[in-house]
């Protein structure tokens, strides 16, 4: 199994340096994975660097509260395109969700996805703070906004684990007859835990430890 072309590289933490950006960004290249996942400050950067390559830039969206106002993630949606993101990884509100408010969630899913411009929107559930019935309400409202991807986690839960076969089983089942898809992410660490994703439905996975796990 070609397991780089499962992993968007990943480096959000809030004090990369360019030197550490530029980093993943050559380990990209090296072992050739699907993307990378930066900050929306280095998407302009990574576009530049990977000019001449196939490698997809990721961004991030109200991250990682997902509590930011409805338009100010728009905005940042807007600018992160503008600045050559391929694919976009929005956090849900969870606020909202717990609340039961189902018609903003639908209504910041579809004019996000609309300020995409077409290009791939996932969005980032935060599977550590739901209750099953809970993920599968937000796997519906993904669907109902026009998501492309569901997500697990954004990694950054205090004492979260992140990503789980379960919850990416439970995700999968959910959305896979709407044609959503499903990425794994937060604490995939190992070649058995990426597999162990795959299995249960992932197509993608972020993690920051891409060349452990295709080194094996």
């Amino acid at each position: 199994m070609e397991l780089n072309k499962y992993i968007e590289h990943t480096l959000l933490k809030q004090n990369a340096t360019k030197e550490e950006v530029k980093k993943i960004l050559d380990e990209a290249i090296q072992y050739n994975f699907l993307g990378v996942c930066v900050n929306p400050c280095n998407v302009k950067f990574a576009k530049d660097y990977l000019k001449n390559t196939d490698i997809k830039i990721v961004t991030v969206i109200g991250f990682p509260l997902g509590q930011s106002t409805m338009e100010s993630k728009i905005l940042e949606t807007v600018d992160a395109i503008k600045n050559g993101a391929d694919e976009v990884d929005m956090v849900i509100n969870g606020g909202k969700l717990k609340d039961g408010d189902y018609d903003y969630i639908v209504e910041e899913i579809s004019k996000i996805k609309t300020a995409c411009q077409g290009h791939i929107l996932k969005v980032i559930l935060e599977t550590d703070l739901l209750t099953q019935d809970e993920i599968k309400s937000a796997c519906r409202l993904c669907v109902k906004g026009g998501a492309d991807f569901v997500k697990t986690s954004t990694g950054f839960v205090k004492n979260g684990v992140g990503a789980k076969a379960e919850d990416v089983r439970l995700m999968h089942e959910e959305v896979h007859n709407a044609g959503l898809q499903v990425k794994a992410s937060g604490g995939i660490r190992d070649r058995e835990t990426a597999l162990k994703m795959i299995e249960a439905g992932a197509v993608r996975l972020g993690t920051s430890s891409g060349v452990k796990i295709v080194e094996g």
